[in-house]
């Protein structure tokens, strides 16, 4: 039997506008949001200060209503360099208890800190920490303690700003097993609608069910769901998770909503143009594709499919994903659009499978490849490759969303 860990889940408290407070202390005990441009429809709210939340004041509300709402609200521009450096030096903090971090986002993420808790009270340690993030930085965090990393992020949760909470797997009956199935980490709208079709509306009713039947519904990620309903968790605090890319996307908030077929079909053009250098700038390939389509009124449609052979060119992404969007989409008026390419792999670790459609393209190929094998008996191995591999560019498009450029900082 494993030893039992304990895993701390710490997350910043309104991280943005916090920070924003910190940098200016006239802005402290007053609404504020950070949004984007308001004469755009991506003026929407990305986040907002308690202050501002307590008026009713809530992420992806539309600048406008939120004006409306709160007259008084104080409107920033997001400022990322501002907040990475925030979030490195929060990361460095947490080091200097233990190596065995795992950043997750730009502001959260896991300690292991097992071995720690043999000289030192878990609880302790948790208030030394939220205290030097609080006195060194002027940011309020919350940590969550817990046998293991989905009840730690959920202990995190339950009390904010600036809240410790301890949550054992003997709790999970009574804290967890009354609440409705959407308040579940990890449990989004859609599949909370599927739990409901099949009567499971509170997390107790997600851990009494037979594994078969939350099998055939949804899979393996149901049987995973219905372990984390029951407090089981055997994932670990992995500090080289930051090392790993396992999607590359882009997104786009259109101007207004559309409804032209032609530009939809631009729109599409641009995303997989962006997802192709950015797989090309991480020298990337992915087996499988996902669009992303969300209406006027803010439902989300997606649709995926997964190929024998993995991609990266702009014109198979593009091709592709608009397939994709052509069986997916209702003709409702577009809002947003987002193309994924997931489950990817270092290009030279890529095989291609000959098939009836691919097959005679290497073989033309295969007089080119007899030759670099009589050049190579000749003068030794690698003397000769395919294309020339260069160093990876220094570009933005390296990064697939703000969120996770941060990563880049922690792994320096």
């Amino acid at each position: 039997m494993s030893k039992a860990r304990i895993i701390f889940h710490v997350d910043m408290n309104s991280f943005y506008a916090s920070v924003e407070q910190s940098y200016n202390p006239e802005l402290k005990g007053k609404a504020i949001a950070i949004a984007g441009n308001p004469k755009e429809r991506r003026g929407i709210i990305v986040t907002s200060s308690y202050e501002a939340r307590a008026k009713g004041i809530y992420t992806t509300m539309n600048v406008g209503e939120a004006l409306r709402k709160c007259p008084e609200l104080i409107l920033l521009p997001p400022d990322f360099p501002k907040y990475r450096q925030a979030s490195k030096a929060m990361f460095t903090i947490l080091r200097s208890y233990t190596e065995l971090i795992e950043p997750v986002s730009i502001d959260e993420g896991y300690m292991d800190i097992t071995e720690l808790s043999k000289e030192r009270h878990p609880l302790d340690i948790a208030k030394e920490i939220q205290l030097r993030i609080f006195n060194e930085l002027d940011l309020p965090c919350s940590i969550g303690i817990a046998p293991n990393k989905f009840l730690a992020k959920t202990a995190s949760d339950m009390e904010k700003p600036m809240g410790i909470t301890v949550l054992r797997k003997r709790d999970v009956p009574s804290k967890l097993w009354p609440l409705p199935v959407i308040e579940m980490h990890g449990v989004g709208e859609s599949t909370a609608k599927k739990l409901n079709s099949i009567n499971i509306k509170t997390i107790g009713d997600l851990a009494k069910i037979e594994e078969s039947v939350i099998r055939q519904q949804l899979g393996k990620n149901g049987v995973r769901l219905r372990a984390r309903a029951n407090g089981e968790d055997s994932r670990i605090v992995d500090p080289e998770a930051i090392y790993e890319t396992k999607s590359v996307g882009n997104s786009t908030t259109l101007p207004f909503d559309e409804t032209d077929i032609k530009e939809l079909e631009k729109i599409f053009e641009m995303l997989a143009g962006k997802v192709a250098e950015r797989l090309e700038v991480k020298n990337l390939c992915g087996s499988t594709i996902s669009i992303q389509i969300r209406d006027a009124n803010w439902n989300n449609h997606s649709k995926s499919k997964t190929f024998q052979n993995p991609i990266y060119q702009k014109e198979d992404i593009f091709e592709e994903a608009f397939n994709l969007f052509h069986k997916a989409w209702n003709g409702e008026p577009v809002r947003l659009l987002g193309i994924t390419v997931s489950n990817v792999i270092d290009r030279k670790q890529s095989v291609q499978q000959l098939s009836i459609f691919n097959f005679e393209e290497y073989a033309k190929q295969e007089p080119i490849y007899e030759l670099i094998d009589e050049m190579e008996r000749k003068f030794g191995k690698g003397i000769l490759k395919k294309g020339v591999e260069m160093g990876k560019k220094q570009s933005f498009a390296s990064k697939t969303s703000f969120s996770k450029d941060f990563l880049e900082d922690l792994k320096e």
